[in-house]
């Protein structure tokens, strides 16, 4: 057995026992003078919380979650930005066993409300620039008679984030065991609803090994992922891996900004980086205000695909070069172009790397679950015969959802991507075949865009694809069909671009719109995606 190996096995056991304790495994059993995280604000102020810090706020908090009547089990939300209060409600909410629910802030309303709705989450967290979203009305029944906590000035019936900090701290944290869910992430796919993913407490496992062998996060390192913890990779690796860890993370309590992502990066002598291409890209294009000395040993990027332009770029400027890793909600990360010292291989530019330890992927033909030849173009799935770090087993009341990902025989996890594998194991993305945009790293799901925009009384039919973009990656282009007698033109345009930030999300708006007379559809009467991207690509 390889050390690799060993420590895959090691991380296992520690989270997969009858008596794992969330609370206990990822805050508690860390000296409580150790710095868990540095929070730094937009004026590069800072403030060092310690494990100590965090775990006596966060029993505080247990206590009075509790009081308000959450139970093992219970789905909890937040709807909070990087910050120190966020830290201090998922453990708060890990200690009772409850189950954490993130919510993007970005979301707008309607998103809220589905992701709510199909957790059942009656107890949210937000703060004050959030608290109008959790309003009753169109979106969100007042039935559900919501429980909001804000970390600003109560109203409205709200409880205050502070006053509860003042309840006496829980004295034992629930041990639910490995198998108990602590997170519930919500992910889209082209068509239906957001689907719920119920990641169990024993796949921390898998959050840590990518943590020590994909990242090589050190001790000693000035750690930062600079992707939001409203997502599955930085609530993974932001949040979650460097509390089981034990070691620092940087928290910017602040949207992204060119001028403060150099400006941490220089001050706080970050060392270990690691972000979606969109803020690689975003730095490139202002790389005349990259600081002269720069304390990085590695760079990683995740969330889509990294040209090899920019990771030549980062290895000019920035002195190390960007590493691509890969992953989903439902696996975490599973490919590296790995950083750890044992790992390490010649940089194959475009490549997504190989295997993490505890993984085997393959590629399959597209036709059958049979395995593809080397350079053929396949399937990109997940052996689960061999595959002890795999943990996902299916989304929350979604049966037929959860069978499209999985051969019959079960031994396959169908990714939904197309890759090619070179003969030495070498993995490179070629496509999606579920249609998902990622656009700065963010998944967008076509199906949630169109929903919104049949919503527009002008609208008949419409259709969401992908475009190029050098910045972003990807944005959206709606293909939209407008119903008789109503005008098609800019402010049509202006007024779905404005549907979809306020009903949707603000980053999943389509910055380009057409209007067509019919969209492209197979016999059946079924849309004809890929025409409308051919289309789309000849605009």
């Amino acid at each position: 057995m390889t050390s690799t190996d060993r420590r895959v096995e090691d991380l296992v056991s520690l989270f997969d026992r009858p008596q794992a304790c969330a609370a206990e495994l990822l805050c508690d059993r860390h000296p409580g003078d150790a710095v868990a995280f540095t929070v730094v604000e937009p004026d590069l102020s800072r403030r060092d919380w310690t494990f100590g810090e965090l775990r006596t706020r966060s029993a505080c908090l247990a206590t009075a979650l509790g009081e308000l009547g959450a139970r093992p089990g219970d789905r909890v939300a937040t709807l909070l930005g990087k910050s120190a209060d966020l830290v201090v409600t998922v453990l708060a909410i890990w200690r009772i066993g409850a189950v954490h629910v993130p919510l993007f802030t970005a979301l707008a309303p309607p998103a809220i409300a589905t992701r709510l709705g199909g957790s059942g989450a009656r107890i949210v967290v937000t703060e004050p620039s959030q608290r109008e979203k959790l309003r009753p009305g169109d979106d969100i029944p007042a039935a559900w008679r919501l429980t909001v906590i804000t970390t600003g000035a109560a109203a409205d019936g709200d409880h205050r984030f502070a006053d509860l900090l003042e309840a006496p701290p829980q004295p034992v944290p629930v041990a639910a065991g490995g198998d108990a869910t602590i997170v519930e992430l919500f992910t889209s796919g082209t068509t239906g609803a957001a689907k719920g993913v119920p990641v169990p407490l024993w796949a921390v496992s898998s959050m840590l090994a990518y943590q020590e062998f994909g990242l090589d996060h050190q001790e000693s390192d000035v750690f930062w992922n600079a992707a939001d913890p409203g997502w599955a990779y930085g609530l993974y690796h932001a949040i979650i891996g460097p509390l089981g860890l034990g070691r620092r993370s940087l928290l910017v309590h602040s949207g992204f900004s060119v001028g403060l992502t150099w400006a941490v990066l220089e001050t706080f002598g970050v060392t270990n980086f690691t972000a979606g291409p969109t803020v690689y890209r975003a730095l490139r294009a202002a790389d005349d205000q990259a600081p002269p000395e720069l304390a990085l040993r590695h760079c990683s990027s995740a969330g889509e695909p990294l040209p090899a332009d920019v990771s030549d770029w980062a290895e000019r400027v920035l002195g190390v070069p960007i590493l691509d890793h890969y992953g989903q909600t439902e696996l975490g990360m599973a490919l590296a172009d790995a950083w750890h010292p044992d790992l390490r291989m010649p940089r194959r530019p475009g490549s997504m790397g190989r295997a993490l330890p505890g993984w085997r992927l393959e590629v399959l033909k597209p036709d059958s679950a049979e395995p593809a030849a080397a350079g053929d173009r396949g399937r990109l799935a997940v052996d689960l015969t061999a595959s002890p770090l795999m943990w996902f087993t299916g989304y929350r009341a979604a049966p037929g959802r959860t069978a499209e990902r999985f051969t019959p025989d079960r031994r396959w996890y169908l990714t939904g991507d197309t890759v090619v594998k070179d003969a030495d194991g070498t993995f490179h993305f070629t496509a999606r075949d579920d249609d998902i945009i990622l656009m700065a790293g963010y998944r967008i799901g076509p199906s949630e865009v169109e929903s919104v925009l049949h919503t527009h009384p002008a609208v008949s039919e419409a259709a969401v694809v992908a475009v190029p973009d050098e910045l972003r990656g990807e944005v959206v282009a709606a293909h939209v069909v407008v119903r008789p007698g109503c005008a098609a033109g800019p402010e049509l345009a202006e007024e779905l671009q404005r549907l979809v930030k306020t009903r949707f999300a603000a980053h999943a708006y389509p910055r380009i719109v057409h209007f067509v007379r019919e969209l492209p559809k197979t016999p059946s009467g079924k849309l004809q995606r890929s025409a409308v991207r051919y289309a789309e690509r000849r605009s």
